[in-house]
This record gives C-alpha cells, sequence and structure tokens, in this order.
C-alpha cells in the first residue's frame, strides 16, 4: 500500500507540472492603489454628460462623477444615475479553443455586459457578488474587442435595492471590484468545494467536464508534498476523500494553512490543474451550549467592518485588508463580521493567512432580496468564499433582511454545511440580538437557555460605545458558558472625502462617525481599552506595596495557545524633575494551558521601590504586543512631597486684608482670596496674570466654605481655613502658603445627595488662554467612568485641541478627563503653573467639548461647571443606542452619601500649586 501511495504521489505531482493552470489576465487594475483607465460616462451629477476616463476599479463618486448619496437620503437620484463604460482589450489567436470567461468581482449595482455589441448574457443584480460570462463565441480571436458595461447605480429590482441601497452606509455605483479575462482549456475543473476537518479528514468535491480522471495532491505549509489521491467520477462531480494525519489546524491563533492541487486528465494527459489554501479546522454548533472551533468553545472578540476607505469609497486594495486585519488584531481581536455584504476575496485571503474567524454575510439592511434573486446571490457568495478557512458562519441578511426561505441553499453550495444565522433574531440555536442592555430581563445573558452571540453589541457613536461599557459587558460574556462573545459595532468612521466639497472629509454628521478608529484609521481611545480587555493574557488587580513579591496573578484566556508562548518583558521608570531613569528585564514566560490561571514571577532588583512605576509587557509569538500593563509603585503624596521639597527657595509670606479679600505675597506671587468664601480670585508673578482663578467650587456639593481664618504657623507658613459646622457650612477649605513658594489646598467635602454623576472640586481657566499641559497619570486619551482601561502611567504632554471625537480626528483629544493625576503643568499664554496632589485615584479634568447627541439622549456626556478639575468621581457615557446606565454597573451614577456630615468621613482633595514664573 505505502509502495502505492508513493508512485501515485510521484505520478500526480509529475503531471501537474505540465498540465495548465487558469490564467487570469486582468481588464482593470487590482484595487484601489492599482486602477486602469476606461473610458466612461455618467448620466447625472458632477461631470455628467460627456464622455471622459474613470479609473478602474472604483466607485465613481471618489472619482468626481455623479452624485453622493448617504442610504437615507432624501434627494437621492435612485433609479436615475447610470454609469456607461467602454474599455477595449485584445484576445489573442491561440486561445481560441479554449473557454474564456469575462469575470466580474463587484458592480453597483445592476451590470448589462456587451462584448462587441452583444449582450453576453442577463443583467446582473447585485453590488457585491463576483459573477461571470462565458464570451468564448463573443470575442475576436487575434484582434482587438470592445468591452460595453452599463451600471445602473440603483437596480431595476426593488428587492435588490431594499437589500442593498436604502441603508445606514454610503452607497456608491461603479465597477469597483476588478474585471478579468478567465482563460480555461476546453476540459478544466469548476466548481471546487472543500471541507478539512480537525481530525484530518479531507473531502472535496468539484466538476471536470468530459474527463478521464482526477486527482488531489495536499501541500503542506512548507509547499512539501504530503498525500495525493485520485477522485472519483459521479455524475458531473468528482469526490475524493482522505486521510492526513496529525494535521496543523486552521485557527485565529494559529492560522496553519494547506494547498490541495487540483488536477484534471483528458485522453491520459494532464490538461488543467487548479490550486486553493485551506485550513483543517472543525465548527461545531452544540445547541444550548456554544460554538466550537476544534473542539474548544469560543468567546469571539470581534468587530463589524464595511469595506470602505475615504478616498476610494467600497474599492480596496489587498494592503488596505492587511491593514484592516492587523489593526483588528492588534486590539487582541479573534473575528470580524462582514457588514452588511460579502467582502473582497483578498481580505478573506488575509483572515486565512493573518488568523480571523469571520462570520460572511448576504447582503440585506432591514429589508431583503425577494426568494429568486436571492437564491442567485447565494449561490455567488456562497461559491465564491467557501472555501476560506476564515469563514465559519453565514449570515443571512441584517436586522430585519433575512429571507428565510434562502437559508436552505447554504447548505446546497457548502460541503462544509456551516451554521446559517440571522442577524439580531434567533436562529438555529444562536441568540444574535442587537445592542441588548446590560440587564435585559426575560432572556437575558443569565437565564437564557440559547448560546447568546449578539451580531452588534456597543454600537460606538462619537466617543461613546466600543470601549465604554465593555469591561462589564465582556465580564459578563467570559463567565456565562452560553455566552459566545460579540461583535462591536463598527470598525471605522465612514468619512468619505467630497471631491464637491473641495475634498473635505464627510461622515454624514452623525450617521457615519461609529468607528473605533477614524476614516484614515486614526486610533480613538476605545482603541486602547478594548486591546486591554481583549488580551489573551488578563491580569488579575495589584496593588503594588513594599510586600510586592514579584508575583503578578494572570489568567490564559487563549483558546488554543499556551501561555509560554508569549515573551514577557518588564521595565522600572523613575520620573525626577531633571531626567528619567529605566531598568528594563525579562521574564520566564509561565506554563499556563490555555482557560487555566497562573502566576507571572518577576525578578526585580532589590531596589525596586526606588523607582515610581512597573511596566510589564506581553507579546505573542508573532511579536505582537498584546498590552503593557502600568503598575504604579509610588504614590501620589510621595511624588508631591518630592517635588514640593526640590523647590528650596524661602521667601517671607505677606498677607494684608482688604473689603473683600485677602490678598497674600510671597516673594514675586501675589494671591487674592475672597474673605467670605476662601475662594482664589487672582493669580500674578513677574510675568503677569495667572488666568487661574474662581475656586474650588465643589461639584455636586454646596460652597458653603465659611467662617475664615488666617494665621502663621511654626515656619511662618500662611494657613487661611475656613470653620466647620455641621449644619450651615460642613464643606470647608484650608489653603496654605509656603515659603518655598507652593501653595498648598486642602478641600474636605460631602455629595449633596446619594447619586452623584461626578464629584470634585472645579477652578476657571478660560479656553483661549490655554496652550498645553505636561501631566504625570493615566494616558494619553481621556476616560470615563465606564471606559477606565487602555491607559498607560507616564508623563504625557498633550497639546490643545478642539477635536471632537469622529467628527475631526487629532487625537489623543485634549479635553475630557484624564485619570490616576499625579501632577503636572498648565502651560497658559505666557505663562506656566505646576501642580501636583496627595490624593489617590484622581481625574485631571480639562474642559467641556460641545457635544452632540442623538434623540433619546443615549449618548449624553457630562462635564462639570468651570473649566479646569480635580475629580474623585466622573460620569460613565452612553452609546448610540444605550444610555450609559443600561451598559452595566459602571455606566450607573456614583454613590457617595453621609447625612452625619462627620468630618472623619468627607471625602478629601489635596492639591499642590507652584506659580513662580521661575520654574
Amino acid at each position: 500500500m505505502r509502495i502505492v501511495v508513493v508512485l501515485l504521489m510521484i505520478l500526480f505531482s509529475v503531471g501537474s507540472v505540465k498540465a495548465q493552470p487558469t490564467e487570469k489576465i486582468y481588464l482593470s487594475g487590482k484595487g484601489s492603489d492599482d486602477m486602469m483607465s476606461w473610458d466612461f460616462f455618467v448620466t447625472g451629477g458632477m461631470n455628467a454628460g460627456k464622455w471622459s476616463k474613470i479609473g478602474v476599479p472604483s466607485c465613481w463618486e471618489l472619482q468626481g462623477f455623479g452624485k453622493y448619496d448617504y442610504g437615507f437620503a432624501k434627494d437621492s437620484v435612485r433609479g436615475k444615475e447610470k454609469g456607461l463604460y467602454k474599455h477595449h482589450f485584445e484576445v489573442p489567436a491561440a486561445w481560441k479553443g479554449k473557454v474564456i470567461n469575462i469575470v466580474f468581482e463587484g458592480v453597483m449595482t445592476d451590470a448589462e455586459v456587451k462584448i462587441n455589441g452583444k449582450q453576453a448574457g442577463p443583467v446582473h443584480e447585485g453590488a457585491f457578488y463576483a459573477f461571470k460570462y462565458d464570451i468564448s463565441k463573443l470575442v475576436k480571436y487575434g484582434k482587438h474587442n470592445l468591452l460595453e458595461v452599463t451600471v445602473s447605480k440603483h437596480s431595476a429590482n426593488k428587492t435588490v435595492n431594499e437589500a442593498e441601497r436604502q441603508a445606514d452606509y454610503w452607497i456608491f455605483g461603479g465597477i469597483f471590484r476588478p474585471v478579468w479575462l478567465e482563460v480555461l482549456p476546453a476540459v478544466h475543473i469548476s466548481d471546487i468545494s472543500m471541507d478539512a476537518k480537525a481530525n484530518g479528514t479531507f473531502r472535496t468535491r468539484f466538476a471536470g467536464g468530459k474527463s478521464d480522471k482526477a486527482a488531489v495532491n495536499i501541500y503542506n505549509a512548507h509547499n512539501q508534498l504530503i498525500t495525493t489521491a485520485e477522485a472519483n467520477h459521479e455524475g458531473r462531480y468528482y469526490t475524493a476523500q482522505f486521510t492526513v494525519h496529525n494535521p496543523g489546524l486552521w485557527s485565529a491563533e494559529s492560522p496553519y494553512l494547506y494547498r490541495a492541487e487540483y488536477i484534471l486528465y483528458k485522453n491520459g494527459k494532464a490538461v488543467h490543474t487548479v490550486s486553493e489554501k485551506f485550513g483543517f479546522r472543525t465548527v461545531e454548533v452544540k445547541q444550548r451550549d456554544g460554538i466550537y472551533v476544534n473542539g474548544v468553545k469560543m468567546k469571539f472578540k470581534g468587530v463589524n467592518r464595511h469595506s470602505f476607505r475615504p478616498e476610494s469609497g467600497r474599492t480596496t486594495s489587498y494592503k488596505n485588508s492587511v491593514e484592516d486585519v492587523l489593526l483588528m488584531k492588534e486590539m487582541n481581536m479573534n473575528a470580524v463580521r462582514m457588514a452588511h455584504y460579502p467582502p473582497d476575496d483578498h481580505f478573506l485571503t488575509v483572515c486565512d493567512s493573518l488568523g480571523l474567524f469571520v462570520i460572511d454575510e448576504l447582503a440585506g439592511w432591514h429589508g431583503h432580496y425577494d426568494t429568486p434573486t436571492g437564491s442567485l446571490r447565494v449561490k455567488e457568495m456562497v461559491e465564491h468564499d467557501r472555501n476560506h478557512p476564515s469563514v465559519i458562519i453565514w449570515a443571512n441578511g441584517n436586522e430585519g433582511g433575512s429571507n428565510p426561505e434562502l437559508d436552505s441553499l447554504f447548505g446546497q453550495y457548502d460541503l462544509q454545511n456551516r451554521v446559517v444565522i440571522h442577524p439580531w433574531q434567533l436562529r438555529n440555536g444562536i441568540e444574535t440580538q442587537h445592542y441588548r442592555q446590560y440587564n435585559y430581563g426575560v432572556g437575558n445573558f443569565e437565564n437564557g437557555r440559547e448560546i447568546v452571540m449578539p451580531t452588534e453589541f456597543l454600537h460606538g457613536w462619537f466617543d461613546g460605545g466600543h470601549g465604554a461599557g465593555l469591561e462589564d459587558y465582556w465580564t459578563k460574556m467570559w463567565n456565562n458558558p452560553l455566552s459566545a462573545g460579540g461583535f462591536l459595532w463598527d470598525f471605522a468612521d465612514q468619512g468619505v472625502v467630497r471631491k464637491d466639497l473641495n475634498d473635505s472629509i464627510d461622515t454624514d454628521k452623525h450617521r457615519g462617525a461609529d468607528g473605533i478608529v477614524g476614516p484614515h484609521h486614526e486610533k480613538e481611545g476605545s482603541f486602547y481599552t478594548i486591546k486591554e480587555i481583549w488580551s489573551p493574557i488578563f491580569f488579575e488587580r495589584r496593588e503594588i506595596t513594599p510586600a510586592f513579591d514579584g508575583k503578578l496573578n494572570i489568567e490564559n484566556r487563549y483558546h488554543f495557545t499556551n501561555a509560554h508562548t508569549c515573551t514577557y518583558t518588564w521595565k522600572l521608570k523613575r520620573f525626577t524633575v531633571a531626567n528619567e531613569k529605566e531598568l528594563t528585564g525579562k521574564a520566564v514566560a509561565p506554563d499556563i494551558l490555555s482557560g487555566r490561571k497562573g502566576v507571572l514571577q518577576l525578578s526585580l532588583p532589590s531596589d525596586w521601590t526606588s523607582y515610581d512605576v512597573l511596566y510589564v509587557t506581553v507579546t505573542d509569538k508573532t511579536g505582537l504586543e498584546l498590552f503593557t500593563w502600568s503598575f504604579p509603585i509610588a504614590t501620589p503624596k510621595q511624588k508631591a512631597v518630592e517635588l514640593v521639597n526640590a523647590t528650596t527657595a524661602t521667601n517671607a509670606v505677606t498677607i494684608a486684608e482688604q473689603a473683600n479679600q485677602y490678598e497674600v505675597k510671597t516673594g514675586e506671587v501675589t494671591l487674592l482670596f475672597n474673605k467670605a468664601d476662601g475662594l482664589l480670585q487672582e493669580v500674578r508673578n513677574a510675568k503677569g496674570i495667572i488666568p487661574l482663578s474662581n475656586g474650588p467650587v465643589v461639584q455636586e456639593g454646596v460652597n458653603n466654605f465659611a467662617g475664615l481664618s488666617y494665621a502663621f504657623d511654626a515656619d511662618e507658613n500662611l494657613v487661611i481655613k475656613s470653620a466647620y459646622h455641621k449644619q450651615k457650612s460642613f464643606n470647608t477649605l484650608q489653603w496654605v502658603v509656603h515659603t518655598n513658594g507652593w501653595v498648598q489646598l486642602t478641600v474636605n467635602y460631602f455629595p449633596d445627595s446619594l447619586h452623584t454623576k461626578m464629584l470634585g472640586i472645579n477652578f476657571d481657566l478660560p479656553e483661549n488662554k490655554m496652550r498645553s499641559v505636561t501631566y504625570m497619570g493615566k494616558g494619553p486619551y481621556r476616560v470615563w467612568k465606564n471606559r477606565l482601561k487602555g491607559g498607560r502611567f507616564d508623563v504625557w504632554t498633550k497639546t490643545y485641541n478642539n477635536t471632537e471625537t469622529g467628527e475631526n480626528w487629532v487625537y489623543p483629544e485634549f479635553k475630557g478627563y484624564h485619570a490616576d493625576f499625579y501632577g503636572g503643568f498648565i502651560n497658559t499664554e505666557g505663562q506656566s503653573f505646576a501642580v501636583a496632589t496627595e490624593t489617590e485615584d484622581l481625574f485631571l479634568r480639562l474642559y467641556s467639548a460641545k457635544w452632540k447627541t442623538d434623540q433619546w439622549h443615549n449618548y449624553e456626556p457630562w462635564f462639570p461647571s468651570g473649566d479646569i478639575s480635580f475629580m474623585q468621581a466622573i460620569p460613565s457615557i452612553g452609546s448610540r443606542t444605550q444610555t450609559r446606565e443600561t451598559t452595566g454597573p459602571m455606566g450607573l451614577d456614583n454613590i457617595y452619601y453621609d447625612y452625619e456630615k462627620d468630618p472623619a468621613r468627607a471625602l478629601k482633595i489635596v492639591l499642590w500649586f507652584n506659580f513662580s514664573s521661575r520654574q
């Protein structure tokens, strides 16, 4: 038997060298970065009514033709706008006797194709599906040929428009994916379908025309022939089945690919060969249990992705696909859902090679194809995409755009018979309902019996959603055995470059601004939140104290990968006024199986407590950083004392009482305080006025500072303080003006209610005076109460900007809340002052952005009064589809209230200021 197998391998592998492969001759470019010029005429909109040139493939709006339309546009020229294409090509005389197909990978939306004036076949309906015509009898061999394509932006078929055009996204027209000639021998291979299981079983079915025999060779990732088999002939199809022992398995974590080579014989001669890559993997849906890949229950960390770029619309490139997949994997995602149509073939190819699980979706938004039309589109989609190992689930439309009559057709064309879901509905035991609230009620995450996998959740909008609420949701998803994870909406802001608006980027206002990254993949704060929460190596919370023994508890949240395949490095860093000090090291990778917990042991030097922060970085086996975790070592009080003690100058402090204020001087600095309530009214130094004033004002509490008095302490520092009274002045403040120039503020206060959105103290600092800040703390992105993860503790410098997330894309945004504030410098017009704190877990708030909201007020960001604030509690944020409170416990109000007004239980903020011009 072994000799027979070897002989077969030699026979078929030698034969394949002589067989003709399929020839692919492009008539267009291969993508948005490789267009070919064709003649073009558009009937309406920009540059209409005249023949000119256009790049193919492209969306004609992005080339300066026609009219820009969002799916809800009321003034859309639906049904009227058409594009006429002409292109000349040659067919060599040597091709006579071969089969010549013209292939279109995607045309929006109806396409009528003519070759030399004769129609190639029926008008193709539907934008996102590859289709072909046999033009062997229409072409002129050895001569020039004329290709004419009439493209209707909107279909003559009402149901195509309902499925594809009337939707919440930009709609375009054009030959937006490549066009090529497929040249085949008269007898050739077609209609290949594969099923490669994790146990090594390989089945395949393919058509071979009037041939004698066929064979299949299997090559591994090193292009080594590992097995071969002669196929059985059954009707119009060949079939083959055999087993590869101990195969390398395909998954998103280890995307091991094999290659199947098909060889067709006629009259004893190899006449045609086709190669396709595939992966051994098994996908199972176990009812009331979960979705399994290769025997492992999955938690999909997914995102929805449109085929989109600002300069080219739906026309993309292989390079774009690589960029998208790498960004998703950088966020530690393992899955992607196609929204809301099948993608370019190269996107699935990249998912195969780099590793992402894919939900491949038949087009349909809130409308769907009729059954005759949809039947053809299912056939085209499945036959085009079925052999990609990354595709593990078929989706039949979206949010009511599912035609149940089409479900059975998927399995007819798919040898693997993948499960079919209806996004936002319950189908085949998988509950995919969109945007369910954290506490959903009847049939929620905890009480339902079906597999729960929302194909859309946490709808991002401007800065809300995505990362905001994800930690609460993911904790529930991770710990619920019936949860299979979910898919965020969505990957990138859809902003188009408007040729008619001076090349500005248009997101159709609120409609397109719902990405984790911007139109050009600018990273929002949620990008890093997702990256930390979805890290497959999870770090348990740990406070670093002098007793720290170098042990960190971790959990391996990979599905298939041992934690020892990752690399673990640490870095100690110390910040001083003059410089920084760093020390790095590498930890031994712990042997922790997937799904298990263990310990990461760091071997730190004996003087590690002299540093300010410990970083631990984990990179995967490909060198991709999973995340860098920050563990502060020094407390804010330690750093504040260090900073204050570094100032050795000494100046006498004087105070003068005026009618309504105290005038305090120390060196070049003059401070004015209100005598009635102790608020800072003005600050001046040798350079002039520092524009900080009117503070501290208590947020969501009463400013009942009263009974002010002053005195000098034993060190000749001036102390101004208010008096405590349980009913009338239970909130107190104290200013201490030190002889070294530092000014210490202590505020003890009580919130005015049980539930509060935010707590802290505010100051005025006119926005037009602000230039930048340099601060020590978590950054550089702002945070919300329900989006605290993703930052890194360091020293950050942020220049003022007025960015509104999703409307412009200068990131990180300047305005907002910044976590774990230790201190820094506020740089205003011509002036700068220092501020530090002794209070742990303090937030620095910088101004209030001008926010848009929706008609339901789901996305409702809250900011305190004043301009800059020092906060002990901050608000959460909602999303486009949910209020902040419905995203989980972190989205709820802050709770603190002491009706006794016991001073020992008051909230306390301690700040230090230095207003000297000689810092």
